[in-house]
């Protein structure tokens, strides 16, 4: 059976769509398909009728899989959203830290686990896809003219944020990324700053930092 992760969702949905999906399986493939059966999910909401003559085969059991699944995520939209940003925009995977399990992390946190290298790795795609979605959205950027950062960098392209903090002769004095990213935001943007704390200006830096994964740091450089 095709695996499904939300990233970024609550362990609780995480469960549901596992034992959902095991639940799925095992209805289609150990019952027979009589006329009105009916095969549900586990919110107990979300079902599907089987046909009277569908055969009892793995292969008609993933379609049925496939379709309870597809009823769910049209009922609840935004659970796949890193899924769905993923889909419309090139993002670069983070760090692959599996090789740390086991390892220990000293006296305090003990040894590092699969479930830690998981929430590591989970948590930050879900931050810098988030950047994503504000990189390339107008609206989100607060944009009054329905610029986005995309259209000058796609992919976060020719912005190089291991070279700050460096002069900009745009600012007159040196910045960080998160300055420049205001500047912009300011002029070809046409929208207003945010503050550094701002959960879209910690989600663009992370993003436009994710997409330059591998180069050099070399603050200053022109």
């Amino acid at each position: 059976m095709r695996k499904t992760i939300a990233v970024g969702t609550t362990c609780s949905a995480l469960l549901m769509l596992a034992l959902g999906l095991l639940a799925t399986r095992e209805r289609a493939t150990a019952t027979d398909a009589a006329p009105g059966t009916t095969v549900e999910l586990c919110d107990g909401q979300t079902t599907v009728q089987l046909a009277a003559n569908a055969p009892k085969t793995p292969e008609e059991g993933q379609k049925i899989a496939d379709a309870l699944m597809e009823k769910w995520r049209q009922k609840n939209p935004d659970t796949d959203w890193i899924a769905v940003e993923h889909s419309k925009h090139k993002l670069v995977p983070p760090a692959d830290n599996s090789n740390l399990v086991g390892l220990s992390q000293g006296q305090t946190y003990g040894r590092i686990s699969p479930q830690d290298v998981a929430v590591w790795q989970r948590e930050t795609i879900a931050m810098a896809t988030r950047g994503s979605q504000v990189f390339h959205s107008g609206d989100e950027l607060g944009s009054t003219i329905a610029v986005s950062c995309d259209m000058c960098h796609p992919d976060a392209a020719n912005t190089h944020p291991e070279t700050y903090p460096k002069y900009q002769p745009q600012l007159g004095r040196s910045v960080l990324l998160r300055d420049m990213i205001n500047w912009c935001i300011e002029h070809p943007v046409r929208g207003t700053k945010l503050a550094e704390d701002d959960p879209k200006m910690r989600a663009l830096e992370a993003y436009i930092l994710a997409q330059r994964k591998g180069k050099a740091l070399d603050y200053g450089r022109r």
